[in-house]
């Protein structure tokens, strides 16, 4: 099971404020932003086009009410789905916003006087309604006002922070709803989209992080400590930190702890770290390098190559021969070390590759890489030229062959 990410309960609001802003561009958070505001381009749809933005708005808040009780829970990323269905709570919070909006417009059209009593209303009223109905789903009591008064003595003075958030995030969507007008609509559809939900899921991400906060006042019980212990993620920092105390008396039976735990099932990243940093202290290079092989394996298994290419540069100054032992993920590393700008480990990766798995199909890709990285550099362009013409012989046929040449010519020209 992947690892949890589980935020204390203590953490100070200070810190989780400066973390809150990247929380809605966090792994599923980004992809459900993405996917919500490019289908407000349904709204174009004819009929029915109107009923799907509306399904598009209710799914929305339907996100950031998942967002709210995930965040309440402990976890520290966004949950990974909630666009497929709205929910009664997505509905619930679309038509009241809306009908909140509506009177806002009637109002100031109609009678501005009214606002002065209006505007705090809603502003006071509206974290209270979204908690509720985020947690509870019961419209009739989301709209009590004895509910509001509950919710905002459980929260004491802290409850102005969601009004403050609220405040912000009306005044955040009237400027990029004046930015997107200076863009044609089919531009400013989509951008507008994503701002909106950005903005809502922040919102509704930092009231969840006032009720993790206070969990104990509203009788919660964050379920993802819970889980965490369950699949022994406790168990985990507890080993860390047991072996790291060991390893000041006996590092090798700190050693043997760490690995016995590395055999029985994926280990999070402290416990490779710790075992990697024994192995360096104790001078065990060969050992270092072979475990260096299975994380990088695992860790590009479970798509986090960026970590894996970290893991590799260490390997590569304790062995500057050290390739992965396997195609795949060599050139799976190799891409992301050039796309990434790494010339030297890329170029390293895609000689490795050459020089292991020569007739493998994917050899002229990785070759070209390398051509490619090196005919960049004036004085090795040679080397380039050399490389490209082993590939041109070696693959005559390859569906490659014409790019080949092209990177021929390119650089012969340039010579």
């Amino acid at each position: 099971m992947p690892r949890i990410e589980v935020v204390p309960a203590n953490t100070p609001f200070g810190e989780r404020l400066a973390a809150s802003f990247g929380y809605p561009l966090r792994g599923a958070g980004l992809a459900t932003c993405t996917a919500l505001a490019i289908a407000h381009y349904a709204s174009y749809l004819p009929a029915i086009g109107m009923l799907a933005n509306l399904l598009v708005w209710a799914a929305t808040w339907r996100y950031a009410a998942d967002c709210m009780q995930y965040t309440a829970n402990g976890y520290a990323n966004p949950p990974d789905v909630g666009v497929d269905e709205a929910g009664t709570a997505g509905w619930a919070l679309t038509l009241i916003h809306l009908v909140a909006g509506a009177l806002f417009v009637a109002c100031g059209l109609l009678a501005p006087a009214t606002l002065w009593l209006l505007v705090p209303v809603l502003v006071l009223a509206l974290p209270a309604i979204d908690m509720s109905l985020a947690f509870e789903g019961n419209v009739l009591h989301a709209l009590n006002p004895a509910t509001w008064w509950r919710i905002a003595l459980g929260f004491e003075g802290a409850y102005f922070i969601p009004v403050a958030i609220n405040l912000l995030l009306g005044a955040l969507i009237a400027v990029a709803t004046l930015t997107s007008s200076l863009l044609p609509h089919f531009l400013a559809l989509p951008l507008f989209g994503f701002a909106y939900t950005y903005l809502i899921v922040l919102a509704f991400h930092l009231m969840g992080v006032l009720i993790h906060q206070r969990h104990e006042r509203f009788g919660l019980e964050p379920e993802a400590p819970k889980l965490a212990k369950a699949i022994g993620q406790d168990e985990d920092s507890q080993l860390v930190d047991a072996a790291r105390t060991l390893a000041e008396s006996d590092p090798t039976a700190a050693l043997h702890q760490l690995a016995e735990r590395l055999r029985k099932r994926t280990a999070p990243a402290p416990v490779h770290q710790l075992y990697r940093e024994l192995l360096r202290r104790q001078g065990l290079r060969d050992d270092l390098l072979v475990h260096g092989q299975i994380w990088i394996a695992a860790l590009v298994a479970q798509n986090e190559a960026r970590r894996a290419l970290g893991v590799l540069q260490e390997c590569c100054t304790a062995d500057s021969a050290f390739i992965p032992d396997d195609p795949r993920t060599c050139g799976e590393l190799a891409d992301l070390a050039a796309r990434l700008g790494m010339e030297r480990l890329a170029i390293h990766l895609g000689r490795g590759y050459l020089a292991h798995w020569s007739r493998d199909e994917r050899a002229p890709h990785y070759g070209l890489l390398v051509a490619r990285l090196l005919g960049a550099q004036a004085e090795r362009r040679t080397e380039a030229m050399v490389l490209l013409q082993k590939l041109a012989s070696a693959w005559p046929e390859h569906p490659l062959r014409n790019d080949i040449a092209t990177l021929q010519r390119q650089l012969a020209g340039t010579a």
